[in-house]
């Protein structure tokens, strides 16, 4: 959520940087037309009912021969502010709407673009695996190693689902161990949180309005199901005024992951790549209200993102995400993108945003300032710390051999027993 004061003072700035992220013009003409006549009917409405109030006070002082015109007034008065009320019930509600379905601004550093064409590869790093066989895609690889029950779970919890077993079962759970015990060591609090939430904090952390059909809801207890840590760790601290002296905040939030990916029909259906549910390990970033403290922690948390694939050993890129692309709560977003040697491309592990203080404005998160005592709206980031089974396809992929078994790197083999390779002919 923006702030409706700098909108209504700079309209012009407010269109042309919206712009960007395709919200038309159109629609903050229209928040402001609505905040105006809010404001209007609550100065009349206001207006009315101190009038009304004066006149039904003075009904026991009045003269008997005047008091039935007074409460005849009174009423008339009573019935006027009756109808702006349900009118300006009417208007805040619109506004209201029109404030969730506020992007918020992207840094004037993003690449400006409709769509992911945009994007901008910032840099690659590793060297892409060469392979002296033919080698084998994730799926083959599960197969020959009796690593999974694709066909089996289908039939059980339907298309999109997975069970995996044995080693890469292990594996799983390995990966996000080393990332858990990472962010440990670089002072994020270890938590972790419950898979369903109440309606509000989807408003707060910005699926909603936006992304209704990507979101699982059971009507019988009125719950979701969450698709990311962030959400929940997002409204933790809902409503509260922090010290400054406790920010920054860091969590490592871990909780399994539920998305209906109504919009994929007929993409990377087949295999771990997108599925419904999944576990995942989430960075999650509350600070002082000031861009160039959002933006370091930014660098961190990418940084940190970047320790975990060199840890896995896997080659990756970062992308600088164009405007189009990154969604409606994002100031500035990177994308990190491992390598599939089946797709002969790079696919996307980690998302890492600063989101300024857009969710804290939806959730009512302040801190009081120690500089000037004011109370702030602090500011939120987000990264993927690992995001699994999606890991898992680069990972098994690219450190394949042609007997099928795969090496394991020095950084996760702790978290494996010592192993150094993993698959039936280890």
């Amino acid at each position: 959520m923006l702030d409706i004061k700098y909108i209504v003072e700079n309209q012009d700035t407010v269109k042309k940087c919206l712009a960007k992220k395709g919200f038309a013009s159109e629609n903050v003409d229209s928040l402001v037309s609505s905040y105006l006549s809010m404001n209007k009917l609550k100065t009349s409405s206001q207006a009315l009912a101190e009038e009304k109030n004066r006149l039904s006070n003075s009904i026991k002082t009045a003269a008997a021969e005047d008091r039935p015109a007074i409460i005849a007034k009174s009423k008339q008065l009573g019935e006027e502010l009756k109808k702006q009320q349900e009118q300006l019930a009417v208007v805040e509600a619109a506004f209201e709407e029109q404030m969730l379905r506020m992007p918020n601004f992207p840094s004037e550093d993003c690449p400006v673009a409709p769509d992911e064409s945009g994007n901008v590869v910032v840099r690659k790093v590793g060297s892409l695996p060469e392979f002296g066989f033919a080698p084998r895609d994730h799926i083959e690889l599960m197969e020959l190693n009796d690593w999974a029950e694709m066909e089996r779970i289908a039939k059980v919890s339907g298309s999109r689902t997975y069970a995996i077993k044995n080693d890469l079962a292990q594996l799983e759970l390995a990966m996000h161990m080393m990332v858990l015990d990472k962010l440990r060591s670089h002072g994020f609090t270890v938590i972790t949180v419950p898979s369903i939430s109440k309606e509000k904090p989807l408003y707060g952390q910005g699926y909603l309005p936006f992304s209704r059909d990507e979101i699982y809801y059971m009507p019988a207890d009125d719950i979701y199901l969450s698709g990311t840590a962030e959400l929940i760790l997002n409204s933790l601290r809902a409503d509260e005024i922090l010290p400054e002296a406790e920010l920054p905040i860091l969590y490592a939030g871990f909780s399994p992951c539920f998305r209906r990916e109504a919009g994929a029909a007929g993409k990377d259906t087949r295999g771990l790549v997108r599925v419904h549910q999944f576990m995942k390990t989430e960075q999650f970033v509350i600070c002082k209200n000031d861009l160039a403290e959002s933006e370091k922690w930014h660098q961190k948390l990418l940084a940190i993102s970047e320790e975990v694939l060199q840890d896995l050993e896997l080659p990756y890129q970062v992308l600088d995400i164009c405007t189009g692309d990154m969604g409606a709560p994002k100031y500035r977003q990177y994308d990190l993108e491992a390598w599939v040697p089946s797709q002969n491309c790079y696919r996307e592990t980690h998302s890492c945003s600063n989101i300024t203080d857009w969710q804290a404005r939806r959730t009512n998160l302040r801190y009081r300032d120690n500089a000037d005592g004011k109370v702030k709206y602090a500011h939120t980031l987000n990264n993927t710390g690992i995001a699994t089974p999606r890991a898992l396809v680069p990972f098994i992929e690219c450190h394949q051999n042609a007997d099928g078994t795969v090496n394991i790197p020095a950084k996760l083999r702790p978290y494996l027993g010592g192993k150094t390779k993993i698959g039936k002919n280890a």
